[in-house]
């Protein structure tokens, strides 16, 4: 571990993980589901995103997917090698597709998905054999606050549909 500026030690995963929460944040603010996503290469974002499936009125706009496209157009190659892919939440079967299909090496997440985790939750793509691709994978950086922040938006669409 390396250390930051003030001599305290430095968590890369944490780092780039709070840039993700803040993405989930902006979802939030847009009343998204608050998911958010950066892809890190060489110390350095390169692509930020959060979910945008209300706005966009399309299904595959999660947080990974436009993450992805961003880095991709930024880099000039489909290959996303040498990146890192932090997401405040478990990736899906798609985005964990979309993650081997474009070669991530390394996903760390927050929060695990019970219901759609393809990561660990109820499946295990990124690390299937069968595949061309595995990843290595983080899991439960930031866990509390990228799971809360979900609990609590989903708490309060409940409310808002009792009344």
């Amino acid at each position: 571990m390396s250390q930051g500026p003030a001599g305290e030690p430095f968590d890369a995963d944490h780092h780039w993980m709070m840039r993700a929460f803040e993405q989930a944040n902006e979802a939030l603010t847009a009343d998204e589901v608050p998911v958010g996503a950066v892809i890190v290469r060489d110390h350095e974002i390169i692509a930020a995103a959060s979910n945008q499936r209300e706005s966009l009125h399309d299904p595959t706009a999660h947080a990974e997917m436009i993450a992805i496209t961003q880095a991709a157009a930024a880099i000039s190659d489909w290959r996303l090698e040498h990146t890192t892919l932090y997401v405040t939440l478990e990736p899906c079967v798609m985005c964990a597709g979309a993650i081997l299909q474009s070669r991530i090496p390394r996903v760390v997440f927050g929060a695990t998905d019970p219901k759609a985790g393809a990561v660990c939750s109820l499946y295990e793509l990124l690390a299937d054999q069968r595949m061309n691709h595995q990843c290595l994978v983080t899991g439960g950086v930031l866990a509390e606050p990228c799971g809360q922040i979900l609990t609590d938006f989903f708490r309060a669409k409940r409310a808002l549909k009792r009344k």
